[in-house]
């Protein structure tokens, strides 16, 4: 069931991307030969006026051919005769309707779940932001110059540090005031889920279990609280991460309060984290739940706040800060969208987990293809401001090249994160 889901929902990513160029396309008056979802042989199609509708063979994305796209045409419908602001226009609309859609999403499940704001409700005794000073009510605006829209914003930042310092700008009674200092290092040593909360009296709340973790191997489940790791108390997600730097990759017994009762699970080892440099500033923020304009307004934040760790990701693919082997292709995102559904206790939270993930992918989808790279949608508007620079388009010997370069590194890079995906599923 969960694979079923995942395939429809990457299926469906793909129909409204290429339903984007379709719609603009017909609003213009551009000729459309056929609308295809997926690659390769043709299943089976259909013809619904001058349009062919087809299903394909292999699930890596889809088309719209358009009448004098990808050769020149007479046709005064065709794709190559329209005005370059409307080209542009036609290149555009599937990326822009898959950031659409990835902020409907994260606005249904704001309106549903809530969200967390940037002010501080607690501050955690001991932490290294009680030490600098940061006091409950501070609202945070930015961290080392960029600005704080969600709250996960502070775990992107923290991934590359090594042992530096921060300046922390907060707003407090109206005014706002920059605060320097090092924040705590968090462990390398994980069980393997996702708290309640990043940190706080919720933030040893288990919000969902990682597949195939040492968490999950325990017998830990969504709701469980972490109360001791080999008998010592744990309140918090930094008291967790103490204790696993004790126990490194020793056994470890995990007692959970499970509906008011004690129980421990049965040992297990923890993993170790591919970057265990992150660091926290040890504060717990207020979570509200309220009303649409409010959902509307943070679930435009939440996407401009993944939409830059997406561009982060990326630069650190190159740095070395990410591995290359973290690389993901269809075989695992679809395994990773089965894994989300199946976490949460009742059908809607597994709803809001597929529908939080795909918004994740419909915007990850969206601006890689914004990206200026050939076989992108971004490199063909690239080619459409070249045109309207030159005052005469590329020659199509040319952009043809260009295109086939671009996909040859296309469909080499996926292969190689396809490959990743199934050494992935290997090691468990």
């Amino acid at each position: 069931m969960g694979i079923l889901l995942a395939i429809l929902a990457l299926s469906f990513l793909i129909i409204i991307h290429e339903l984007g160029h379709f719609l603009v396309a017909k609003a213009f008056n551009v000729r459309v030969n056929e609308f295809s979802l997926f690659m390769g042989p043709k299943i089976f199609s259909f013809v619904r006026g001058e349009t062919t509708y087809s299903l394909r063979l292999i699930p890596l994305g889809g088309y719209v051919k358009m009448e004098g796209e990808e050769e020149a045409s007479d046709d005064d419908r065709a794709f190559n005769k329209k005005p370059i602001g409307v080209r542009s226009a036609i290149i555009a609309a599937g990326p822009i309707m898959n950031i659409i859609i990835a902020v409907v999403f994260a606005f249904i499940i704001m309106a549903q779940s809530g969200f967390y704001t940037n002010e501080v409700k607690t501050v955690l005794p001991g932490s290294a932001g009680e030490k600098a000073g940061i006091q409950v009510g501070d609202v945070l605006e930015k961290y080392n110059g960029k600005n704080i829209y969600q709250v996960n914003d502070l775990e992107i930042f923290a991934y590359p540090l090594t042992n530096e310092s921060i300046d922390l700008q907060v707003r407090r009674n109206g005014e706002s005031k920059t605060i320097h200092f090092k924040p705590d290092r968090m462990s390398g040593y994980k069980l393997g889920f996702s708290p309640k909360a990043e940190s706080g009296s919720e933030s040893n709340v288990v919000a969902n279990v990682s597949n195939k973790s040492p968490a999950m191997k325990a017998g830990v489940k969504d709701g469980d609280r972490i109360v001791k790791l080999n008998g010592t108390p744990v309140k918090s997600r930094q008291d967790i991460a103490s204790a696993l730097d004790k126990i490194e990759l020793n056994n470890v017994t995990i007692t959970v309060d499970r509906n008011g009762k004690e129980i421990d699970l049965a040992p297990v080892v923890p993993m170790q984290g591919k970057n265990p440099e992150y660091y926290a500033i040890g504060v717990d923020f207020n979570h509200t739940k309220s009303g649409i304009f409010a959902s509307l307004s943070q679930s435009v934040k939440y996407n401009i706040s993944i939409a830059r760790s997406i561009y982060y990701s990326i630069g650190w693919l190159f740095t070395g800060t990410v591995p290359a082997s973290d690389l993901m292709g269809p075989v695992g995102i679809t395994t990773t969208i089965k894994d989300v559904v199946q976490l949460g206790p009742s059908i809607m939270d597994k709803l809001l987990n597929l529908l939080s993930f795909t918004a994740m992918i419909s915007l990850n989808l969206g601006l890689v293809n914004l990206i200026p790279f050939p076989a992108l949608d971004g490199s063909k508007l690239v080619l459409l401001l070249v045109e309207g620079i030159r005052k005469k388009p590329l020659s199509p010997e040319r952009e043809a090249l260009i295109s086939m370069i671009g996909f040859v590194f296309l469909i080499m890079l996926m292969i190689y994160a396809t490959f990743n995906d199934i050494l992935r599923i290997g090691r468990g």
